[in-house]
């Protein structure tokens, strides 16, 4: 907890590690940026050029306005000054700030999936476009295999998530801090050939592109690309902490401006030659030809950086989304001391089949760029709808909430419908992915309050007595010493009807004490909180835990702390009762029961609800089983399966037929 409260408090190592940390992504859009712009306006296809003479200095200007301005609306304002207010005891991400604000509204949810699933969908565009732009700068002088190099980098970047990143994470922040500072020195080795580039920080050229140009609805879509790291600068403030990034934001944004005005020199200087592709892109052009290889070597350092921040962003995100119960559990290793250290293997094989099938279909980063930018325009329109929702909920002004949302309504919502034009080119890719994604968060979502409906939930107070005498009835035989039900009801006046049923009726299961286990899954990330409930003092005791969305539910370790915690203090006794082993005061022996809900033919649901069980069923059958996902070990566990919904005699009409 204290590393949170600290991560916030502004150093200059915060500062060069937010450099490696937030803004690989945004750091390595001038390598493909203005590339994929003037391809537009040159309406190049194969190679060859169809609208000779579109670049002027009034184009060239307008499209530099457009990224200055862009950066500064889009970024600056609503990520930098805006966005990291909205902090979660430090951390943040669209699921961090969906627990701040989902009990304003239950249907929040839905921006929230979307989102998420956005922003994993392109964890798998973004590492193919910024390692593939970088590899074919060597195109420019030699005659390289880009696909295999770019293949080899991205299975080697995800083969190593499974040992940990944390000594090779050391060095992001100072490369970083070289890439940034190199972009801004290049990039003034130009300007000063012609400071009349510097008109473009005047957004007059941007509106006068905007309203004359006949190509700006389709460049608008290339200008986003400037931008489509802006959610990271948000999704990892936990790691760095506000002040850090809002300081270092300044000189990353300097530098990006600095290199994307060289590169403006550049394209005015080569106009009438000018044509965009991997053997003439203007990022590498600005470079000195003795330091091209040196540049490549970097770019690529820089864009596996950039790759690594979006996978190690997805596994964070994952992981948020199984404690708030919005995805399938799945195994989850921590594979470094370091907090928030964490591996996901099922979801790095994924992204990494995703990103080398990127590779294979478009082939080059000029044909991605078609793919790029759709995706993380939706999850920055759901984020504006949920900061919305935050501003609101801290009692902002209405009007500056309604200024907020309508302002970036209108601008992401003007550049959705321009990256929307990309869709038959490669945008249909991200939308594919993103909505298969959506089906597995939105079926357990619902599938979740399918259940919890039919749900019955009794009076414990009523079955006092029969556990009691239960408990002391030598006649039944002993199931377990302490014999522990996992439980959801919130209050420790109910108990589910099914884990009556298990103790009393299934099979009767005498135990010295019967224990309750409820876990609260809470809107902070990393509390960790219990109390303790003794229903019936030495027989019946329930343990509730409330943990952060951040927290491991490692159940097993959490409950056996507590005992231990419980016995310290005098306040259990879990010796055995077996004569034999009481004398010798050894501890009895431990039980967990856990209830497996199927659904039966007999069950009443809609047609619609019946779909999402039958898929919610087949995801649950691909993810963990009860007992991992906890931390049990299945030696001691046992599972009981039990229909969703009980059928009773009174559900059936017979009619008795005389003798």
């Amino acid at each position: 907890m204290s590393n949170h409260k600290n991560v916030n408090a502004l150093t200059a190592g915060g500062v060069l590690i937010s450099l490696g940390i937030v803004f690989g992504d945004i750091g390595t859009s001038p390598l493909y940026t203005l590339n994929a712009i003037f391809k537009i306006i040159l309406g190049v296809k194969d190679g060859v050029i169809t609208h000779q003479g579109a670049i002027t200095p009034d184009v060239v200007l307008g499209v530099l306005s457009c990224i200055i301005w862009t950066l500064t609306l889009q970024t600056t304002i609503k990520y930098v000054i805006i966005t990291l207010r909205a902090d979660n005891k430090g951390e943040g991400g669209i699921f961090s700030l969906f627990s701040l604000v989902r009990k304003k509204a239950k249907w929040l949810v839905v921006p929230a999936i979307v989102g998420g699933c956005a922003l994993l969908a392109d964890g798998i565009i973004t590492p193919s476009i910024t390692v593939t732009s970088a590899i074919e700068g060597l195109t420019s002088k030699f005659d390289v295999p880009v696909i295999p190099i770019v293949l080899t980098i991205l299975s080697m970047l995800f083969i190593i998530q499974q040992f940990g990143t944390n000594l090779v994470g050391k060095l992001f922040g100072p490369v970083m801090f070289v890439w940034f500072a190199i972009l801004g020195v290049i990039g003034v080795s130009f300007i000063i050939k012609d400071f009349s580039i510097l008109r473009a920080l005047n957004p007059y050229y941007a509106m006068h592109l905007l309203v004359t140009n006949h190509n700006a609805f389709y460049i608008l879509g290339g200008v986003f690309l400037c931008t489509t790291g802006a959610e990271a600068l948000y999704s990892d403030l936990g790691h760095c902490g506000r002040n850090n990034i809002r300081i270092s934001w300044i000189f990353v944004k300097l530098t990006l401006i600095l290199n994307y005005l060289g590169q403006g020199v550049w394209i005015l200087q080569n106009s009438g030659n000018f044509v965009p592709g991997a053997k003439m892109n203007p990022f590498f052009m600005i470079v000195p030809e003795q330091f091209q290889i040196g540049m490549v070597i970097l770019a690529t350092m820089a864009a596996i950086i950039a790759s690594q921040a979006l996978i190690s962003g997805s596994f964070t995100l994952i992981s948020e989304a199984v404690r708030l119960n919005l995805w399938p559990k799945i195994r989850i290793v921590y594979p470094t001391v370091s907090k928030g250290q964490l591996y996901v293997p099922s979801i790095n094989w994924m992204l990494w089949i995703g990103c080398c099938g990127i590779v294979l279909l478009f082939k080059e980063s000029e044909r991605m760029d078609a793919a790029y930018g759709l995706s993380i325009t939706i999850a920055m329109l759901m984020t504006t709808i949920l900061v919305s929702y935050y501003l609101r909920s801290r009692r902002f002004p209405k009007y500056s909430i309604l200024i907020f949302f309508l302002t970036y309504i209108v601008i992401e919502g003007t550049f959705l419908v321009s990256n929307l034009t990309k869709f038959v080119h490669g945008g249909w890719v991200t939308v594919l992915i993103g909505s298969l994604l959506f089906t597995i968060m939105w079926s357990w979502f619902v599938a979740r309050k399918i259940k919890n409906r039919f749900v019955k939930y009794v009076e414990i107070e009523d079955y006092y007595q029969i556990l009691s005498e239960l408990s002391s009835d030598e006649s039944v035989p002993k199931y377990s010493s302490q014999l522990v039900y996992l439980t959801s009801a919130n209050f420790k006046t109910e108990i589910e009807s099914k884990i009556i049923y298990s103790i009393i009726q299934k099979e009767p299961k005498r135990a010295d004490v019967y224990w309750l286990v409820h876990v609260d899954v809470m809107d902070e990330p990393y509390t960790m909180d219990y109390k303790v409930e003794f229903l019936i003092p030495g027989k019946l005791i329930r343990i509730d835990f409330r943990l952060g969305f951040r927290v491991e539910q490692r159940v097993n370790l959490l409950y056996r702390k507590v005992v231990e915690e419980l016995v310290k203090n005098g306040e259990i006794d879990i010796t055995s009762q077996y004569k034999s082993l009481n004398k010798h005061k050894i501890a009895g022996d431990f039980r967990f029961v856990l209830l497996e809900k199927h659904l039966s033919k007999f069950t009443k649901l809609s047609f619609y609800e019946r779909q999402i069980m039958d898929y919610y069923f087949i995801l649950k059958k691909l993810s963990l089983s009860e007992e991992r996902s906890f931390g049990l070990d299945s030696s001691y566990v046992d599972v009981e399966k039990v229909p969703l919904i009980f059928v009773t005699p009174d559900d059936i009409e017979l009619n008795r037929l005389a003798v």
